[in-house]
């Protein structure tokens, strides 16, 4: 059972691995919500056999890779389960004026802590 999984770009992911973390390179939508899916348990496989989880702590998304998941990776943050949802800057460093993933949380729930 993994740390740490890693949902971004290819970069990003080999960098991860470099450290000893486990990931996957996406490079769309569909990459990412089946990549989400895997490490989250929450869906099947391209055959429709479900996936069982990794079992990870905590799961690493890219910027980019959030705004792609972002319906489905604020409702894994809400329902308060593991892996927790970390997003980091992509690549090309933080995006301007995109809202992150907490504050979108934050904005839903109300509170700010």
């Amino acid at each position: 059972m993994p740390d740490f999984f890693v949902i971004a770009e290819d970069e990003v992911v080999l960098a991860f691995k470099l450290a000893g973390a486990e990931g996957r390179g996406v490079s769309g939508r569909e990459d990412a919500l089946d990549a989400f899916r895997y490490a989250t348990g929450s869906g099947a496989d391209g055959l429709g056999r479900p996936y069982p989880g990794i079992g990870a702590k905590v799961l690493v998304l890219t910027e980019g890779v959030a705004g792609l998941l972002e319906e489905e990776a604020m409702e894994w943050q809400m329902g308060g389960e593991y892996p927790l949802v970390v997003e980091i800057p992509g690549p090309d460093g933080r995006t301007e004026g995109r809202k992150s993933l907490v504050d979108a949380i934050r904005e839903a729930v109300g509170i700010r802590v």
